[in-house]
């Protein structure tokens, strides 16, 4: 048990969710609702001033990225615990977001017992999810289900030029190739990552770190 209540504060471009967040945490003894912000921004101008032991952050605001911001409020207050509380469902988003530096991540369809045990987890020092987050990290990805393809030198270059909005003339002409040859390539690339389209196959080997 705490002897002092726990600064927390809250991002989120939603009055309507700072407010229910504000509602269902003003009962909590062991937190103390210090700020709640709309902008990026005002939170880092009110964290230069302020402790902050908690902070519940959205990924989605008007003017920044969370999973930037959530790098920026580490570095400058590396104390403070950053839980994002988000509807994005993404793996990669979740992995982002604990690269860097995040405690937990918290889907926003969590219930109201739940957050308060992950914000007393966050507290405690424990990387903390809630149960829809944690189901998504046990679904490994289908691109990692099947493994990064091996590719040759060449398949590597067209890929690259792809992902940079070359068009097949393009990349004929810069790697002195027939644009059949091109095409050729750009079909079995696709084939090899099982992907539809040419907009998936960047996706895909961006995820893979091929790119």
């Amino acid at each position: 048990m705490l002897i002092n209540p726990a600064t927390l504060a809250i991002v989120d471009d939603h009055p309507i969710v700072l407010e229910g967040l504000q509602k269902l945490l003003n009962n909590v003894k062991t937190i103390q609702i210090t700020g709640c912000f709309t902008s990026g921004m005002a939170f880092m101008s009110f964290l230069k001033e302020n402790k902050v032991d908690v902070l519940l952050l959205d990924i989605t605001l008007p003017d920044a990225n969370g999973i930037e911001l959530c790098r920026e409020v580490k570095a400058l207050s590396p104390e403070t615990h950053v839980l994002a509380l988000s509807n994005h469902s993404e793996r990669s988003m979740i992995l982002q977001m604990i690269q860097n530096g995040a405690t937990g991540y918290l889907l926003k369809n969590i219930s109201s017992e739940e957050l308060v045990a992950c914000i007393q987890e966050a507290l405690s020092g424990m990387i903390t999810f809630s149960r829809g987050a944690k189901e998504i990290m046990a679904r490994p990805s289908i691109s990692e289900l099947k493994g990064i393809p091996q590719l040759t030198r060449r398949e590597k270059e067209i890929l690259q030029l792809i992902a940079d909005g070359k068009t097949t003339p393009d990349i004929a002409q810069q790697l002195n190739l027939s644009p059949l040859t091109v095409e050729t390539h750009r079909k079995n690339l696709i084939q090899k990552f099982q992907v539809r389209n040419v907009a998936a196959l960047i996706k895909v080997a961006a995820q893979q770190g091929l790119l």
